[in-house]
């Protein structure tokens, strides 16, 4: 009889004890707190133990870890990480129940969680809770991640497992995850839910006032795990800057973290306009391409397209360079270039080539080549990295990335699902940047192009936090110094509050910096009665930033130095109740002492992964290959290139176009049409540019920010002309291409 091995068993065969996912997400304003309950069920008829590794938001604090087992709850507490292994192994040799969640020693976006010894036909259900603050998007959207996929992270050689938990992880096509996701958020913020979208199906969004400041929303019935949940909330006037007080815990000491109240900044700080109007003509602009097999079919074409978008728009007078990397890496240049038309070409046909051929995922030895190559005089270094994120050595990267942060800015792009958010934006944070998702049917170019934009900004320096608060009132900042202010982009900043205050005490913030040598500053005053019902959310985003701080200083010191820091940690993490990269959430079922018989079977639950990701079904033990590529019968034709980017591959590195066939023949003309129709006086460039600039008025506004910035270079190059009879070509132009878009509209 052959045996149906659909649905309900892992890569090898055996029966999986997970059999559903619940999670809860409860959105207040900026941050959110996240509920996963997990069931499990034995049906074999021996003992299992059960371990599951799974992706969570990088930045997340786990806050909270329960089994239920029957009527039977045991609450997990927090321990140094080796100390809680060992209870973990001594009651499972002892025949006790254990539970065991921990962070992987090389991601902080990596957990894994062993459920010990569940007795023949038992069930178990754990919960699991962490906060995470949720990062805004260029739409001025919130986004929450839940990670559905967990892809294969590459292992760099010679990187054997250091000293971590010996983790095996399997994974199956997403089709066949033997268990269900249901998933349901509620949202709340002082300011009116606009909208919530998803890229998975979800059931109406319910109103539960009518300010619309709360709401709740459902994923429809029946998601299959071939994605990452993806929400983004729009708020109406999401800009204000807010301020939460969160009262401290009755049971903890005062002067402590948890026993203070903490405050919550939201900052978003306002340029002038005169100043962002300015583009900066000048940098260093290094772009790292991920070329991993990973990488290979839509992804790859997309990332070529975005690069030649950014090699239109960069300013004359820059430098630049490209960089692709694999298991080996390569550059088009052996150093940065000055941007000239020879050097974008000689760039462009390099970027035409490129494949995703080059193995796997070791992005260390490029940008340790990158930062070893000294910097140009008065060209500020702009990093962009493109990558799907799948690495084993997160820590490492992002630590270098921070060493060299004084020297350059570093903005980052995870592409498509399961893309490390701790990697990504672990890189923008430490290197002073901006982090972008691209995701299912995200185009990447208009997100690539904002964070252009936000690189071209003139940087923001001399960033301080003054507090003012009342008498007997004092602060301990918990953040770690801003390095990095954007346009329309929000910083939070915490701080512990020490003392008491009157009832109606205020305190205020002002943020001070520098603005391409303008003073500015902004300033948020806030109550300091505690809000309600916040439980112990902000707080505990608190300690886990000061968690993450320490662990960055705690890779820097030297070896006597690093136990003062790792002992801090460990302190903070069981006050708080926060996970860390030293410490694990341990529960131990003394329960009624009957010792569970038998020996003990483990059982690796397996996670999804892209079917893009055509691997053969395995389990792997501290080592995790990039995916091969697809081949190439399965991937759909090609499409003839898209109208825009056929015009804007044209486009000269001064920012003109040439009156040639081509572009006739891009904007949808033969070439005796467009000459024929050119104002006599004009010379030919003047003409072709004036043309290019109303086509894209005119028949692309949809992709504007795609454009803006190489429609400004072409701007520009005509003002440099002066040409006469520039409203006489505006009009020929309109009636040639069948548009009416006005002189001012161009810019001109």
């Amino acid at each position: 009889m052959m045996m149906n091995c659909c649905g309900l068993l892992t890569a090898n065969k055996e029966p999986v004890p997970l059999k559903s996912v619940e999670v809860e997400l409860e959105v207040r304003a900026h941050v959110a707190t996240v509920v996963s309950t997990l069931n499990y069920e034995n049906k074999e008829d021996k003992p299992l133990e059960a371990v599951f590794v799974f992706p969570l938001p990088g930045d997340a604090a786990v806050c909270h870890f329960s089994a239920k087992i029957g009527q039977t709850e045991i609450v997990a507490e927090v321990k140094e990480k080796q100390k809680a292994r060992e209870e973990y192994d001594d009651a499972l040799s002892s025949g006790q129940q254990a539970f065991l969640l921990e962070e992987s020693d090389q991601s902080p976006d990596i957990f894994s969680l062993s459920v010990g010894s569940l007795r023949p036909g038992e069930s178990a259900s754990i919960r699991l809770e962490y906060v995470t603050e949720l990062a805004v998007q260029a739409d001025e959207g919130l986004r929450f991640c839940l990670p559905a996929v967990l892809n294969p992270r590459y292992q760099p050689q010679g990187s054997g497992g250091s000293g971590g938990s010996n983790v095996q992880m399997t994974s199956v096509p997403a089709s066949l995850v033997p268990y269900s996701l249901s998933f349901s958020a509620r949202v709340s913020s002082p300011r009116p839910v606009s909208k919530v979208e998803s890229n998975c199906p979800l059931d109406a969004l319910q109103y539960l006032n009518t300010e619309q400041t709360q709401a709740t929303v459902k994923l429809a019935a029946g998601h299959k795990f071939d994605r990452d949940v993806e929400l983004l909330i729009y708020y109406k006037d999401a800009h204000q800057p807010t301020a939460v007080v969160e009262a401290g815990q009755a049971s903890a000491k005062p002067g402590t973290l948890m026993g203070d109240p903490v405050v919550m900044l939201s900052l978003y700080p306002e340029f002038p306009q005169a100043v962002m109007s300015s583009v900066t003509s000048c940098g260093e602009f290094v772009f790292l391409l991920d070329r991993s097999g990973s990488m290979d079919g839509a992804r790859i074409k997309s990332a070529r397209d975005t690069l030649l978008l950014l090699l239109k728009s960069l300013p004359m007078g820059c430098y630049f360079n490209i960089y692709s990397f694999g298991s080996s890496y390569e550059h088009i240049f052996p150093k940065s270039v000055e941007y000239s038309q020879k050097t974008m070409e000689e760039a462009l046909k390099k970027v035409e080539e490129m494949q995703a051929n080059l193995g796997g995922t070791e992005i260390l030895m490029p940008l340790k080549h990158i930062y070893s190559q000294p910097c140009i005089p008065s060209q500020p270094r702009q990093l962009f990295v493109f990558t799907d994120g799948e690495v084993c050595n997160t820590k490492e990267v992002i630590n270098l990335v921070m060493k060299n942060s004084g020297s350059h800015r570093c903005f980052s792009f995870g592409i498509g699902e399961g893309a490390s958010s701790a990697l990504i934006n672990g890189l923008a944070k430490e290197g002073g940047g901006h982090a972008q998702f691209i995701t299912g049917t995200d185009r990447m170019q208009p997100k690539v192009m904002q964070s252009l934009r936000f690189a071209l900004q003139p940087a923001v320096v001399d960033i301080s936090v003054k507090w003012d608060l009342p008498k007997g009132v004092s602060v301990t900042a918990l953040s770690p110094p801003i390095t990095a202010l954007f346009q329309g982009q929000r910083s939070l900043v915490y701080g512990q509050l020490t003392g008491k205050s009157s009832e109606a005490a205020e305190g205020c913030v002002t943020v001070k910096y520098s603005l391409a040598g303008h003073p500015s500053q902004n300033q948020v005053h806030f109550s300091l009665t505690p809000a309600e019902d916040t439980g112990l959310l902000v707080h505990r985003l608190a300690a886990r930033t000061l968690i993450r701080s320490l662990e960055m200083e705690e890779r820097e010191r030297g070896r006597e130095q690093e136990e003062g820091v790792k002992k801090k940690v460990v302190e903070l993490s069981v006050q708080s109740g926060v996970s860390s990269a030293f410490t694990a959430f341990i529960a131990v079922n003394k329960g009624d002492g009957e010792v569970i018989q038998g020996n003990l079977v483990r059982r690796n639950v397996p996670t999804p992964r892209m079917m893009a990701c055509r691997m053969p079904m395995m389990a792997m033990a501290n080592s995790f290959p990039s995916c091969p590529p697809v081949s190439e019968s399965c991937l759909p034709k090609q499409p003839p290139r898209d109208p825009l980017l056929q015009l804007v591959s044209l486009q000269k590195a001064s920012g003109c176009w040439v009156l040639d066939p081509a572009l006739a023949a891009a904007l949808g003309k033969t070439s005796e049409e467009v000459e024929k129709s050119k104002p006599a006086s004009v010379n030919q460039e003047v003409w072709a540019t004036i043309l290019a600039l109303i086509w894209l008025h005119g028949f692309k506004m949809d992709a504007q920010e795609e454009w803006e910035l190489l429609a400004m270079k072409a701007v520009s190059w005509l003002r440099a002309q002066n040409a006469p009879c520039v409203t006489e070509c505006v009009e020929a132009g309109n009636a040639l291409l069948g548009f009416n878009v006005q002189k001012d509209a161009l810019g001109l």
